[in-house]
């Protein structure tokens, strides 16, 4: 890159900085969006995952919401994690980390076994400070955020939260489990809303109610349509695993399958996720005008975290799903790099399929600017959403923000450059993505600033 390149997209990323932005993907708490110690900066997942693969014992996550480590648990992570820190060092999640801790609290020290109490020390100042949150918030322009219904708290965030519901992931493959829409399914009836359950957990136990019948099903599935608190939402958000075949299943053969649950095995597994998925989404059309049918796509589970797979034949079966179902509005969360392209062509040809930001495995700088500039170059701006942090404390909404308007100023200045856009043109598309196409595609009213 030649001097007068850097320049430029110095000038793009500080006009991005002005520009206001919608987070349209969190697990921030309501009542408390800061870390609440060095762990939730150090540890966060994909960190642990860099870690992980750097040699480092543990690669399963901390104690998660509603619980949270306890502070035996966030100690020995963290001293376990400090000798292998070199090794990531060159990795962008290990970036992100320096740019929040240097930004945030003004630390541009290497984390020691010496002095990571003291880094540790000022993170948990500020963790019980509700004003630090939303400050961090400000500084980054971000005027409304969507996080989990279940981390609403008590609303005291209101004003800064619109929510969405991840509850009961009828189609997202367990490792090793071939009766999860049905444990799912179990788990949620008779219950109220509550966060979905994670992922690489281990053999579940049975719940208080069991799924013996085709009625059943359908009895557990109703009460799960009828407790979702449409008029608090704005998506209802899930994971669809490539290794279902997703397709039409008749009330007989799901009869079938279901006695067949304690020899399960793939073909069961893909009867009972098609059938309750199609049923949810005739439920959902009714709604459809105010709650978007979200779904993560092309991460699929490893014994602690997932790797990146997507097969064509899902992609395949994704668009009859979509066209099956044209009142509903479908957006994906992709962690397919290469599967990007196809998706834009899905989205160009199905007026209700959109996409929206980077996903897990496409959340890497390479990866960012590939996808959205593919984006930008192939789909209309209000079929697309620029930005989402997926973030579950705020500094790492901080921090990924950073990242992400660091990309986006490379693949509108290299845009810029070539003649394709104006200065002024190229910010006005970014506010677009970033801001306007949220409150189109999603319904999320934007927080005004005074």
């Amino acid at each position: 890159m030649t001097v007068r390149d850097r320049f430029l997209a110095e000038e793009v990323e500080a006009g991005l900085a002005e520009l206001p932005l919608i987070d349209a993907h969190t697990h921030l708490v309501g009542g408390r969006f800061g870390a609440r110690g060095l762990e939730d900066i150090l540890l966060y997942h994909m960190a642990v995952t860099d870690l992980y693969a750097a040699g480092c014992p543990s690669g399963n996550r901390l104690t998660e919401f509603p619980g949270w480590p306890t502070r035996e648990e966030a100690i020995r992570r963290i001293e376990e994690a400090i000798p292998f820190l070199p090794r990531v060092r060159n990795t962008s999640a290990s970036w992100a980390i320096r740019i929040i801790l240097k930004d945030l609290y003004a630390w541009e020290e290497p984390i020691t076994r010496e002095n990571w109490r003291n880094l540790d020390a000022l993170v948990r100042e500020r963790a019980e400070d509700r004003s630090w949150g939303h400050s961090v918030l400000d500084r980054l322009n971000i005027r409304r955020t969507v996080t989990e219904y279940a981390r609403r708290g008590e609303g005291v965030d209101d004003d800064r939260l619109q929510y969405a519901l991840e509850w009961a992931f009828f189609t997202r493959c367990q490792w090793g489990e071939f009766d999860t829409a049905l444990y799912e399914l179990e788990h949620s009836w008779g219950k109220s809303p509550q966060s979905p359950t994670g992922i690489g957990k281990g053999r579940r136990v049975e719940g208080e109610r069991r799924i013996r019948s085709l009625a059943d099903v359908h009895a557990a599935l109703d009460h799960y349509v009828n407790s979702i608190p449409y008029d608090c939402l704005v998506a209802h958000a899930t994971h669809l695993s490539t290794d279902i075949d997703y397709r039409v299943v008749g009330e007989t053969e799901m009869e079938q399958a279901l006695k067949r649950r304690e020899q399960a095995g793939p073909e069961e597994r893909d009867i009972y996720a098609s059938y309750v998925h199609e049923r949810f989404l005739h439920e959902l059309e009714p709604h459809a005008d105010t709650l978007a049918f979200q779904f993560s796509f092309g991460a699929e589970p490893l014994p602690f975290e997932t790797g990146s797979r997507l097969s064509h034949r899902t992609l395949a079966q994704l668009a009859e799903m979509v066209a099956r179902h044209p009142r509903v509005r479908f957006q994906c969360f992709l962690a397919s790099r290469p599967a990007n392209q196809a998706l834009c062509t899905l989205a160009r040809e199905l007026p209700n399929l959109s996409l929206i930001g980077c996903w897990w495995h496409n959340f890497f700088p390479d990866a960012i600017r590939e996808v959205m500039g593919e984006r930008l170059d192939m789909l209309p701006l209000n079929k697309q959403i620029g930005f989402f942090s997926d973030a579950y404390c705020v500094e790492w909404s901080y921090g990924k923000a950073t990242l992400l308007r660091k990309q986006l100023a490379a693949v509108l200045s290299d845009r810029i450059r070539r003649g394709q856009y104006s200065m002024e043109e190229a910010l006005s598309i970014a506010r677009e993505i970033l801001f306007e196409s949220p409150q189109s595609l999603l319904g999320i009213r934007p927080r005004s600033v005074t």
